[in-house]
Order: C-alpha cells, then structure tokens, then sequence
C-alpha cells in the first residue's frame, strides 16, 4: 500500500461518476460533509463530558475532622457494672 497519487483519485472520480452520475455528486459531496461534520461534533462532546470542567474558585484546603473524645471514666465504669450483672 503506497501513497495515493493522482492516477488513484482519478480512477475514483471516474467510478463516482459512472455509479451516481454527475446530477448527483454535489448532493452526494453536501451529505458526506455533513456526516463528517456531525462526527466530529460528537467527539467533541464525549470529550467534553469526559472532561472535569476546570474552575474559577481558589482551591480550599481539606477539612479536618475532629479527633474523637474519649468516653469518661465514670461512663465506662456504668457499663462496665452493667454488663457484669
């Protein structure tokens, strides 16, 4: 397989031709463009959506959570006479 050369493009035209006509290549050019045009605005799309949108607002620092209390001696002493019963 090698490059196209003008000899390919020519054979090409001249099979459009011989199957569509020439009353029908401009409309055949015209849904082509169109088709092509509709798959490139769908990439996009998907890229777009693929995409995390990029913002404005200054980055913010990660919330700390609070360190969690421990229980006082005189509630853990209730349940632990609770459960000795």
């Amino acid at each position: 397989m090698g490059e196209f050369s003008i000899m390919h493009i020519l054979v090409v035209a001249i099979i459009l031709l011989v199957f569509f006509g020439p009353s029908r290549l401009p409309g055949l050019g015209q849904s082509i463009g169109k088709a092509i045009r509709g798959f490139k605005d769908g990439l996009s799309e998907t890229q777009n959506d693929v995409q995390p949108p990029t913002s404005t607002a200054p980055p913010q620092a990660p919330r700390q959570i609070p360190p969690v209390e421990e229980a006082s001696t005189e509630a853990s002493s209730i349940k632990s006479e609770k459960y000795k019963s």
